[in-house]
């Protein structure tokens, strides 16, 4: 079975939050930049914005691609949790992600999005249809996900051709680890482009999963539940 081991990562203790067992984590009441879209307006500048505020990352380039998997069944869990496919993320987490996305850009390369910010509402549905702490991560402490300082990636070129990354998104499994070394020198440059730009914007990896980015700056903000708007009509 595939498995979003990608939600498995660890967050630390939130301010605030209880330490009985079973205690859930905080669900912040986050700042979230207005939606001008069907007024025509510009989205306010990033400088203007607060680090901790989300903003829809498509509003701020048109350099990245998406292929976000859990508005459709094509994930593990065969199942869509989203009503439409967004990528948020707070704004420190996007400033992060377009610098490390025109260094790539300068070498022919784009970062492809997977999952953004999860709402702790979507972690709670995901671990209804997979109770396992292997495979979700427990949405009463909530994932980094959750918090907006996560995402699943991969890199593609300017083309839109995906790199051989040695497994699918979601894979569960030893072929899905950094220390695998075990794979062709194409994959293992692959993975190796990637994690090096990642780290050197101020994001780390987890060990089990190429896709996953944590930003370091965003692993203790409080766990998120707000909603993004789907287009109508």
């Amino acid at each position: 079975m595939m498995a979003l081991s990608a939600c498995r990562e660890t967050p630390g203790k939130l301010p605030g939050t209880n330490s009985g067992p079973g205690a859930a984590a905080p669900v912040s009441q986050d700042t979230v930049a207005p939606d001008r879209t069907a007024l025509a307006l510009p989205p306010p500048s990033l400088e203007s914005l607060a680090d901790t505020t989300f903003i829809r990352l498509a509003d701020y380039s048109g350099d990245f691609a998406y292929d976000l998997r859990y508005a459709t069944a094509n994930n593990f869990l065969e199942e869509a949790v989203y009503p439409c496919g967004e990528c948020y993320t707070r704004v420190k987490t996007a400033r992060a992600l377009l610098a490390a996305n025109a260094e790539l850009m300068r070498q022919g390369y784009r970062i492809r999005f997977f999952d953004c910010y999860r709402p702790n509402s979507v972690q709670y549905k995901m671990w209804a249809i997979v109770p396992n702490p292997q495979y979700v991560a427990n949405p009463v402490k909530g994932s980094i996900h959750n918090k907006g300082g996560a995402v699943d990636i991969t890199l593609e070129t300017l083309d839109g051709v995906s790199l051989d990354m040695g497994t699918e998104f979601d894979f569960f499994g030893r072929r899905a680890y950094h220390d695998n070394t075990d794979l062709p020198q194409e994959v293992l440059a692959n993975r190796r482009l990637l994690k090096e730009t990642m780290e050197n914007h101020g994001f780390w990896s987890v060990r089990t999963e190429w896709w996953h980015y944590n930003l370091k700056a965003g692993s203790n903000d409080p766990v998120a539940d707000f909603q993004w708007p789907c287009p109508t009509g």
